[in-house]
């Protein structure tokens, strides 16, 4: 009968914060894990402030005008004999493109005026100008 009341009196205890800490781990693991899976697909642009900047999340096509005034759809950079036809390409699959200017707050001003310009002559109804928010 003695056997019997050991077993009830040493029962196993369930240790919780020794698996309080390794699932922590594991959360932070895969946290951090998945910030480097994150690929960027723009290019370095110091981008201008404004107040009422805004975050569009519908499918855009990027027009980036570098420093220098090199410009690029997306990530290719285009000679400017080319920009037309690209944008008539683009045009041609949808005709409902949005266009995002991104220029670089020291980029030629008329070259981005230019580029505007080209853009309305082609028939573009959406172009948009990207921007950073100011910090308050």
């Amino acid at each position: 009968m003695k056997l019997r009341n050991l077993r009830l009196e040493r029962q196993p205890k369930l240790m919780i914060i020794p698996m309080i800490d390794i699932i922590f781990f594991l959360l932070v693991y895969f946290m951090m894990s998945t910030l480097y899976m994150v690929e960027q697909r723009t290019l370095p642009v110091n981008l201008p402030q404004a107040a009422a900047a805004q975050s569009d999340l519908q499918k855009n096509v990027a027009i980036t005008v570098a420093r220098d005034g090199v410009l690029y759809i997306e990530q290719e950079n285009i000679p400017p004999e080319l920009f037309k036809a690209r944008i008539k390409a683009q045009l041609s699959r949808q005709a409902d493109t949005a266009f995002v200017l991104r220029a670089d707050r020291q980029a030629e001003y008329g070259r981005v005026v230019a580029v505007l310009d080209e853009l309305k002559a082609l028939g573009v109804r959406k172009v948009a100008v990207a921007t950073e928010q100011t910090q308050r």
